[in-house]
């Protein structure tokens, strides 16, 4: 599979959705975010979001374009 920019971009968003989920829940400290629902909320539409892209990306094998 090559790396594209879409790859890049979803595995970085699932990564910082990930994080915000953590801090939305409680379970990362030190933020403003910690324990605000909404940014688990948040975190969770970035991981949709991001899987979406990576699914996509695998999808997308590069092949001859028509």
């Amino acid at each position: 599979m090559r790396v594209t920019p879409r790859l890049v971009v979803g595995i970085v968003l699932v990564l910082v959705g990930a994080v915000w989920i953590g801090q939305g829940v409680g379970a990362i400290g030190g933020s403003f975010m910690t324990g605000n629902a909404i940014w688990a909320v948040i975190g969770a539409v970035a991981v949709f979001f991001g899987l979406s892209l990576v699914a996509g990306a695998r999808r997308d094998r590069g092949g001859p374009r028509d």
